[in-house]
């Protein structure tokens, strides 16, 4: 995978790969190694052709991820993300790591999508997308 943007541990933005209905990211990409000893980043914004928004991904333990689409309910705005939440540049919306609103316009949780993670893959499903 290819890092496009990394800076000093703040966003990272990863394109990610499809694979049929899936989309799919190393869980290395997570981690940030110095020496013998690795830390995790707490999230990734990935970018993918055929997505009209990125997908922040949000990781809580080895197993728990979260995947929000960085849309804003309120009026589709594209989000920005900042530590543990999300925020609309157009009108102050902002939602946490899971998605749920923190802070209105915006009164309806983020769309997630499903994360199933093996075999060292992150794999984030499209199914229902549109």
């Amino acid at each position: 995978m290819l890092t496009l943007l990394q800076s000093c541990g703040s966003t990272h933005l990863i394109k990610g790969r499809i694979e049929g209905d899936d989309l799919v990211i190393p869980v290395q990409d997570f981690e940030i190694k110095r020496g013998e000893e690795v830390r995790y980043k707490k999230y990734l914004v990935i970018e993918q052709e055929i997505l009209q928004y990125p997908i922040c991904v949000y990781r809580f333990s080895d197993l728990e991820y979260s995947a929000l689409w960085m849309r804003c309910t309120h009026q589709g705005t594209e989000l920005q993300v900042f530590g543990d939440k999300l925020q609309c540049p157009a009108h102050g919306s902002e939602f946490d790591a899971r998605g749920g609103v923190q802070n209105g316009p915006a009164d309806r949780l983020l769309r997630t999508f499903p994360v199933n993670v093996q075999n060292g893959l992150i794999k984030i499903s499209l199914k229902a997308i549109g």
